[in-house]
């Protein structure tokens, strides 16, 4: 089958700066990837490159079997993005914003209904009325969450999607993306935190320096804890501080 995601020598270079040099990254279809690095390794702009937020100094790469620099818009279509920064509108509700976004993509109107409801619900903001403006950091989250799956994509990117967020929002989430990948569905998260890839993910890539140090299956890892010791033997330390969350264990 072909890969969901292959890249090319993609790169991305910022005054003299290579962000992202020569990634060459195969993810298969109907996998939880995780892409894990220090932070200023080059996730994010990798990350934005593959939703087509930044285009690449060279390479290129084919997203759900559609050319990056040729078919743009074919690949848009087909997933959903949740941006570090969020980026809602702040002055709707979320209802109001779920219709927005649904309409972008085309959703027929009794479609849109049923998933702005079935969405709002498992995020347990269907009660709310507040614009997004007033809403906590872990109920933008949720809401941008529901978002990126309003139009049931192929393929989620997720970029740091639980930093800043509760136990029990992270609880619903990590839900929401299991059940999501169970059917079938592809998940691309990028994240420095060690715990979270390893729990979450069946499959790992690691960069550092804007270059991928190992990428493979998380079992031929070995056992439970080696990822930390790859990291480690790869990259270096995790930060101090992003390596125990709370939330990992409940």
């Amino acid at each position: 089958m072909e890969p969901c995601i292959a890249t090319r020598a993609l790169t991305r270079q910022f005054d003299g700066l290579r962000a992202v040099d020569s990634l060459d990254l195969t993810v298969e279809r109907g996998c939880f990837f995780g892409f894990l690095g220090p932070n200023g390794a080059g996730k994010s702009t990798t990350i934005k490159m593959l939703t087509g937020l930044l285009a690449p100094s060279s390479g290129g790469a084919t997203i759900l079997g559609h050319d990056l620099d040729r078919d743009p818009l074919a690949i848009k279509r087909r997933i959903g993005v949740i941006p570090e920064d969020l980026a809602l509108f702040d002055n709707l509700t979320g209802r109001e914003y779920l219709t927005f976004i649904g309409r972008m993509h085309g959703l027929p109107a009794p479609t849109l209904r049923a998933r702005s409801d079935e969405l709002l619900g498992l995020m347990q903001l269907d009660g709310d009325r507040s614009l997004t403006l007033e809403y906590s950091h872990g109920m933008k989250k949720k809401l941008a969450f529901a978002a990126a799956l309003i139009h049931d994509p192929a393929l989620l990117f997720l970029d740091e999607p639980f930093e800043g967020v509760d136990a029990v929002a992270s609880r619903t989430l990590r839900d929401i993306l299991a059940r999501y990948v169970t059917r079938g569905s592809t998940v691309f998260l990028t994240s420095h935190v060690l715990e979270i890839v390893e729990k979450l993910c069946s499959h790992v890539g690691i960069i550092d320096k804007g270059r991928l140090a190992w990428h493979g299956p998380l079992g031929e890892l070995g056992p439970r804890g080696s990822l930390e010791e790859r990291f480690i033997a790869l990259v270096g330390r995790p930060d101090d501080g992003q390596t125990h969350l709370d939330w990992l264990q409940a």
